[in-house]
């Protein structure tokens, strides 16, 4: 087969020699997230799945390819990319299933943070950079992230849990009862798990479970862990592919024995993470599952209202005008940045673009003395900055006023909200990463030089403008 060697070893073509080189240096300098993707006869996605990982913004980290014994061209491709990038690694395997996969997959990973993907799936740029970032600013044990559903060339949202704080493993098992037979909650790909824990307690795919595996996996990492946090930011694609038990020519009588078994599990989490009397009253709730789960699959995948068509989910971006020259295209592109963070902003708080802007704008120093002085600052219609304002004040981000000067005119008040604290600190963190991609690769030297000319060039403008 393409990309093997006659006497292969566990992690590829390497010499034992080899291996134990990359071993030492891998665990001298451990990457802070191990990305683990079982592949199986995938070579028609795996190049978009594997290139979204590699363009990641967030880079500190390994990519662990575990080829499940393809009969295609995927352990080839699986090479070609390690060949061209030290962050990948292969293991070459026979076919043994998923599972067994994931399982020699998580036995060589080294990271802090353990993500996986499927081969036919891809992420967001921003993905692994959000999902890290929440589990250290909150020192999660877990983190979810809502996700996109792909159907042909439709995309959905999904996600479940509204709450943006940290929730104790009770609070999260009241959300998991309260949608039991979920994607968001049964698979492995939208969240992030902390290694060690898994590493601890041994937590690993059941080889022999062929329905609800990631499910199990989850349910057995949830009860060792205490600090739980919800990403409202869609930041992996999964696509609907086949993969019933029926098409995996599984009897109806092991199928039925498999479904008790996993029900038996999700009974006893239950009984795990309450208290007894507490269990007692949600039995009827954790009964729910069965019903739920009655049909082939640990989830109710159907596509949601409000679906729309692929690639127009985010922010678009005219690929052909990035690299033209001029003022504007410079200001495109610029524009086009900072909207690639604040829709982050606008996703997670379920704000218009418009409004984030304006918060953004509102942290500035700033002297609007009217609403049609707040357009012109801002660049919004009218229209568009009245509609913006008061849905930021019905939401309680900010409370405005029209005081009386002393002249008897009227000047704009703006304050902000006990509520607009967390969003603005999300905007803070916007600027912050749109800044560091302007000025990746600068050294102080460098920044310092383009601060002056910057001061410079705003210097020039300030004196045309006031003549």
């Amino acid at each position: 087969m393409p990309g093997k060697c006659a006497n292969a070893q566990p992690y590829g073509c390497e010499t034992e020699e080899v291996n134990r080189k990359v071993d030492m240096e891998v665990k001298e300098n451990n990457p802070e997230v191990s990305i683990i993707v079982p592949v199986y006869n995938a070579s028609k996605s795996l190049r978009r799945c594997v290139d979204s990982i590699l363009n990641q913004e967030f880079t500190d980290f390994e990519l662990i390819l575990a080829d499940d014994g393809s009969k295609d061209d995927s352990g080839a491709i699986c090479d070609e990319y390690a060949a061209a990038d030290s962050r990948v690694h292969v293991i070459h395997k026979a076919n043994t299933g998923v599972s067994d996969t994931r399982n020699t997959a998580l036995d060589r990973a080294r990271g802090t943070y353990l993500q996986f993907l499927d081969s036919d799936d891809w992420i967001t740029a921003d993905a692994t950079k959000l999902l890290v970032r929440m589990a250290e600013e909150r020192k999660c044990d877990l983190v979810i992230a809502d996700f996109y559903r792909v159907v042909g060339e439709r995309v959905s949202r999904k996600g479940d849990i509204e709450e943006d704080e940290v929730m104790t493993r009770e609070e999260f098992a009241e959300h998991m009862m309260a949608s039991p037979a979920d994607f968001y909650y049964g698979v492995l790909w939208n969240k992030l798990y902390r290694r060690d824990i898994v590493e601890k307690y041994h937590i690993r795919m059941d080889a022999d479970v062929r329905w609800c595996e990631d499910f199990l996996f989850n349910l057995e990492y949830i009860l060792h862990g205490e600090r739980f946090s919800a990403l409202q930011v869609p930041v992996y694609y999964y696509v609907k592919t086949a993969g019933s038990l029926v098409t995996q020519n599984v009897s109806l009588a092991k199928t039925m024995k498999m479904k008790l078994m996993v029900f038996e599990y999700y009974n006893d989490f239950f009984r795990n993470v309450y208290e007894e009397e507490d269990y007692e009253k949600k039995k009827l709730q954790i009964y729910r599952y069965l019903i739920d789960a009655a049909g082939d699959g640990v989830v109710r995948p159907a596509i949601l209202p409000g679906g729309m068509k692929l690639g127009s989910e985010r922010i678009p971006v005219d690929q052909e005008a990035l690299a033209n020259d001029g003022f504007f295209m410079e200001e495109y592109r610029s524009r086009k940045l900072l909207d690639r963070y604040l829709e982050v902003v606008s996703l997670s708080e379920n704000l218009s673009l418009n409004e984030v802007r304006l918060l953004l704008y509102l942290i500035q120093p700033h002297h609007a003395s009217s609403r049609k002085e707040l357009a012109d600052f801002t660049g919004l219609p009218y229209s568009v900055l009245l509609a913006a304002l008061q849905m930021l004040a019905v939401r309680g981000l900010v409370k405005l006023s029209d005081v009386r000067t002393e002249d008897g005119g009227k000047r704009l008040h703006i304050q902000f909200g006990k509520e607009a604290a967390p969003v603005l600190k999300k905007i803070t963190e916007a600027i912050h990463d749109f800044d560091e991609v302007r000025f990746g690769g600068f050294d102080e030297e460098e920044r310092i030089l383009y601060a002056r000319l910057h001061e410079k060039m705003k210097g020039n403008m300030v004196r045309v403008l006031r003549q």
